[in-house]
């Protein structure tokens, strides 16, 4: 993998220059500063549960300090209990002060591989809110009872004092479930986890499994591009954070008030589009079978697969934020998940978490809604948003740039790639070593398939590559 040293572009500069860009906040103010410090010594106080006894543990990439959940998964009689705690950032964030303002105005936490743009100031979020293991913290814990089917029968949530026994990532875990090492609170996890991903594709939710691309290394060493791997370990996890996001939303929707992670379902266009593009990448789609049982089925290995998810994007378009209060809005789904889903689990770097918390804390203890909340929601889609475009960008610029400064001595190289998407004498490819996503020009770019490529020209200042058929 190519690397940069002392005195290339990527170590001289880094990615500063995009953070000028983008505009990007170096530092908080003061005042939002004194505020999270002196809350951070004396959290705003709350009626809350000791649930310090039970073992939670986190997983998260290695290195991480903004710790949102914990987990404990255990077996009740012939189905499951997940109790979930969560980083309880509104017993820290007084509404309508500094950091509250402060968080409203970022949306969520940008990371950049020189570091990360937080939310929240690291005294809350990689200290005093954070779920650090040996540290008693204040949390909300859902609790979700399932059955043997992996389909939940009771939600609870309220506030309650957490403490995390350890920090695992998902490598560590992964290897320790193969060797039937696991800390206990997470032996259930294969199970459940894989229940509830055969859920998911019945009902319909659509997982695209396209490589994805990943800076890696610092300014002394130098950056290079790869892809992160994704084991059986993300998956699972990630279907926890599902089933709690699920459960909000019923909440939410059973009480009409709140705010929902919503995407429109496919026309029927989409649909059909989908379908041709699969017959001409010789992908057979079985009768009767969907969308997602179509994607789930395929090897994402072979490079008609990879083309055939870059196709199936064009169906998970439209993804926003919808508020309600006393009307249910004309959606309440999200078309990826297939079912009501909102954001709870990620409050520490997403700020919308926070506010649809409160509200399930109120409802599920027969309270009011506090006005704070309610006077937020219909300024949170628009917040959200903006900041899901500005981190989408941000992201997009690091990955485009470090794509420039390595393949900057390399014009008139060759490089074997997949054609994953092709218009006219235009197409999409990745190239598969370094791993860059760019655009080819040809004649009769075949879609789905391997080919060899050219670079033909590297703009570093624009972070522009570009490529022909060899």
């Amino acid at each position: 993998m190519a690397r940069f040293t002392a005195g290339s572009p990527a170590a001289d500069g880094g990615f500063g220059h995009l953070r000028a860009e983008f505009e990007l906040p170096e530092s908080f103010r003061a005042d939002v500063l004194a505020e999270a410090e002196a809350a951070g010594v004396d959290p705003r106080e709350a009626v809350r549960e000791d649930a310090t006894h039970l073992p939670f543990v986190t997983i998260d990439p290695p290195g991480a300090k903004d710790l949102d959940q914990a987990m404990v998964l255990s077996r009740r009689g012939d189905g499951f209990r997940v109790q979930y705690a969560i980083a309880d950032l509104g017993t820290f964030v007084v509404p309508g002060g500094p950091v509250d303002r402060e968080s409203r105005r970022r949306g969520q936490t940008l990371y950049l591989p020189d570091g990360n743009v937080p939310l929240h100031p690291p005294v809350l979020s990689e200290g005093a809110a954070s779920l650090l293991p040996g540290e008693i913290r204040p949390a909300v814990l859902w609790t979700i009872d399932l059955d043997s089917r992996g389909e939940p029968t009771a939600t609870r949530v309220r506030r309650a004092l957490v403490r995390s026994t350890e920090q695992f990532d998902y490598e560590t875990v992964q290897a320790a479930l193969e060797t039937g090492t696991a800390h206990p609170s997470i032996t259930a996890l294969p199970e459940l986890g894989q229940l509830r991903r055969e859920l998911a594709l019945r009902r319909g939710a659509v997982e695209l499994q396209l490589p994805e691309q990943a800076v890696n290394g610092d300014a002394g060493d130098g950056w290079s591009l790869g892809t992160r791997p994704r084991n059986d370990v993300d998956a699972w996890n990630a279907e926890i954070s599902l089933l709690t996001g699920m459960a909000a939303a019923s909440i939410m929707i059973e009480a009409r008030v709140g705010v929902l992670r919503t995407l429109p379902d496919a026309d029927h266009d989409s649909i059909a589009w989908l379908r041709r593009s699969a017959q001409a990448l010789g992908i057979a789609w079985p009768a009767g079978a969907s969308v997602s049982e179509l994607l789930a089925g395929l090897d994402p290995t072979l490079p008609e697969s990879m083309a055939l998810y870059t196709c199936s994007t064009r169906l998970l378009r439209g993804a926003g934020y919808t508020s309600f209060e006393g009307q249910l809005p004309p959606s309440t789904t999200h078309a990826g998940i297939g079912a009501p889903y909102a954001h709870v689990t990620a409050p520490i770097r997403r700020l919308v978490d926070r506010f649809a918390a409160e509200i399930c804390i109120a409802v599920d203890g027969d309270r009011e809604v506090p006005d704070w909340v309610r006077a937020a929601l219909p300024d949170l889609p628009f917040l959200m948003s903006a900041s899901d475009s500005l981190a989408a960008r941000v992201e997009r610029a690091c990955i485009d740039q470090v794509e420039a400064w390595m393949l900057a001595e390399r014009i008139g190289g060759t490089f074997e790639a997949v054609v994953l998407r092709a218009e006219e004498a235009r197409a999409e490819i990745l190239v598969e070593d370094p791993p860059v996503m760019g655009k080819c020009v040809g004649a009769n770019l075949p879609e789905g398939e391997r080919i060899t490529v050219r670079l033909t020209a590297v703009d570093v200042a624009k972070r522009k590559v570009s490529f022909e058929r060899a």
